[in-house]
């Protein structure tokens, strides 16, 4: 497995400390007037923390809302309506560390002829020790990327998300994909292309590795799918943009070790902040027509920045969605198993 930027969850909380300071350049672009009213969004990993907050504020913002989480069916999601004074706020459960369910997900919005215009990979988990996910893969692994990897696929083959590249379809409106990661992953080693996918053992300093080196991962699947889903330079068919909330008080925490996560719980609750605020900058990314027809941007937090350059490597991008398809297929959950199993 690659190394992350922490050795520890101390270091990588007092570091998100400091991103609180400083200008938030683009923050006034976020103003009442952006609407999306007649706008579909999916946002993952909706029923707490950051994808509440954003579900939450997509829907005052007049979209219609479709919630895909693990829990708090159906109670967040009325959490949501009533805030928003929106009803057309729907909750859709799936697991993200299983790749079937990420299938059956995408089957659902497939069958029902859904045309998404806003795409939020929001869902993330910070484990305190390895799991095994129900296809034998490590879970944080699966939910903090492959899980994204999949479901990005399925909607473009599909055509849930509009596109040329992927399913033909005649251009059209913009659909916008935003990627939730962290600054964390800048200065991550190299993928490990020897070690890719492979199950292994660690703990509480191991997870903080792979958290970030994971994200490191992510950010690099985004560029490679800008580059995939629009082929053709200087045209934008389907917008990919990453961001980076800064820190924030949220429950991704939830499985560490008892006294770690009552340290931690205690620094995000007084310091960090809270996730209506950090909700923010995807709601510009999402609404506004700055980001109409963009592709391949970084914002962290409201501030327009670089990803670690390894992220723009063109041949590890190609090299990340080759693997990534493979280990997709060894597990039997790659999109032509999935054709023979519903065939």
């Amino acid at each position: 497995m690659g190394r992350g930027r922490f050795d520890n969850p101390v270091e990588a909380a007092l570091t998100g400390l400091k991103d609180l300071f400083g200008r938030q350049a683009l923050a006034e672009r976020l103003t009442d007037d952006l609407r999306l009213e007649g706008r579909t969004c999916l946002v993952t990993g909706a029923s707490s923390g950051l994808g509440l907050a954003v579900a939450t504020q997509l829907a005052q913002r007049g979209a219609r809302v479709l919630m895909a989480c693990r829990s708090g069916i159906p109670e967040r999601g009325e959490q949501v309506k009533a805030a928003s004074g929106n009803g057309a706020v729907e909750m859709l459960q799936v697991d993200l560390s299983d790749l079937e369910q990420v299938h059956r997900l995408a089957d659902t919005l497939r069958d029902r002829g859904e045309r998404l215009d806003v795409v939020v990979e929001n869902a993330g988990v910070a484990a305190p020790r390895a799991r095994r996910s129900a296809q034998g893969l490590e879970a944080m692994f699966v939910t903090n990327y492959l899980a994204k990897f999949l479901l990005l696929q399925r909607l473009l083959h599909d055509g849930t998300l509009r596109n040329q590249a992927f399913a033909g379809q005649e251009a059209g409106a913009v659909a916008r994909v935003i990627v939730i990661s962290s600054d964390s992953h800048q200065g991550a080693a190299a993928i490990d292309w020897e070690d890719f996918g492979r199950y292994r053992e660690f703990g509480v300093n191991g997870a903080i590795h792979n958290y970030s080196y994971f994200k490191l991962i992510l950010n690099t699947w985004a560029t490679e799918l800008s580059r995939r889903v629009n082929p053709s330079v200087g045209a934008v068919d389907v917008s990919i943009n990453v961001m980076c909330p800064g820190p924030v008080d949220t429950n991704i925490v939830r499985d560490a070790p008892v006294l770690l996560r009552g340290f931690l719980r205690g620094v995000f609750k007084v310091f960090f902040r809270s996730p209506e605020v950090a909700a923010r900058p995807v709601i510009l990314m999402a609404a506004s027509p700055d980001f109409e027809g963009s592709t391949n941007r970084y914002l962290h937090m409201f501030n327009p920045k670089r990803m670690d350059e390894k992220c723009y490597d063109g041949a590890a991008g190609a090299e990340l969605w080759r693997r990534s398809e493979a280990l997709v297929a060894s597990v039997g959950c790659d999109l032509a198993s999935r054709e023979r199993k519903v065939g």
